[in-house]
């Protein structure tokens, strides 16, 4: 089966979505995006179409996903600031898909997270379960992606944890350690997104790579492969979150969130079905490590800042 001639990616110029959109455009597809960053460098060099992201026009959103086949949707908000809030973040997506259906759009393959469960006391897994409900009754096939821990070159988790190995000397685990994370390279997930465009069938997918490690091993891996002497030191979940809020203070950033926390030392980053996909991070690792944590990635600058 071969995939619709035009496709939409939100957010083709952050993370996730470039690594889709890239995809998408060596497969000969037309591609346009919606993105709330529109003004930002173009790693396409104008092969995609771009389109101010504006949950409030309505009609203009869906105006712009007028003759596209598949909706490929990355958009979620990590922590809540300001106005930015996970409600209205689900209120956003909501208003995402039934654009996207009132368009015409015949598929939408959403970008979820490893564990959503609109019950969860930790609102960004249960804004993404809630986003999910939705998607699943809005009578448009679709399918979504859940991944897990996520690694690449343009990553802000593990990158900024590189970065600390390499300055600082010690390095605090919350609680035992012993928490599970299964680590999956971005394009990985891009890959298993862009194989589902041309289905018709709804499925649910969890994006998980081929190693899995305790968060103690995964620092240690990190620290071997910056060459840092870094001591790791177990503290309690609040100690650990001070320190951090007192390195986010001097470089103006939110470094961790206690819902992030919890979720981590929940084992919520892992899965028990099979890999799907196929580059490990100790290889990758071995590639890129040297210039991994090289300088800090600013979450607020990359996504609050204008």
């Amino acid at each position: 089966m071969s995939h619709p001639e035009t496709a939409v990616v939100t957010g083709a110029f952050s993370y996730t979505g470039k690594y889709i959109a890239r995809r998408l455009l060596d497969a000969g597809v037309r591609v346009k995006t919606v993105t709330g960053h529109p003004d930002r460098e173009d790693p396409f060099g104008g092969a995609v179409e771009v389109v101010p992201l504006d949950f409030s026009d309505r009609d203009g959103l869906r105006r712009s996903m007028e003759g596209a086949g598949v909706l490929y949707n990355t958009y979620w908000v990590r922590f809540a600031r300001g106005e930015t809030t996970f409600e209205r973040a689900f209120e956003n997506s909501r208003t995402l898909f039934e654009a996207a259906r009132d368009a015409g759009v015949t598929r939408i393959v959403h970008v979820s997270i490893a564990n959503p469960d609109p019950a969860s006391r930790l609102p960004y897994f249960s804004g993404k379960g809630r986003v999910e409900e939705v998607l699943k009754t809005l009578g448009v096939p679709y399918a979504i992606v859940r991944p897990t821990l996520v690694f690449g070159v343009e990553d802000v988790l593990l990158n900024n944890m590189a970065w600390a190995i390499r300055r600082f000397p010690f390095f605090p685990i919350v609680g035992s350690g012993d928490y599970l994370v299964r680590p999956i390279y971005v394009d990985d997930i891009a890959a298993l997104a862009v194989a589902e465009g041309p289905r018709s069938e709804d499925t649910v997918t969890d994006a998980v790579g081929p190693e899995t490690f305790t968060f103690e091993a995964l620092l240690h891996l990190l620290a071997s492969a910056v060459g840092s002497r870094c001591r790791f030191v177990h503290m309690s979940p609040g100690v650990s979150l001070a320190l951090t809020g007192l390195v986010g203070m001097l470089i103006r950033d939110v470094v961790l969130t206690r819902d992030e926390i919890d979720g981590l030392s929940a084992s919520l980053l892992t899965s028990d079905g099979p890999a799907t996909g196929t580059t490990s991070l100790s290889e990758w690792l071995d590639a890129n490590g040297d210039a991994l944590g090289r300088r800090y990635v600013s979450e607020l600058r990359r996504n609050f800042r204008r």
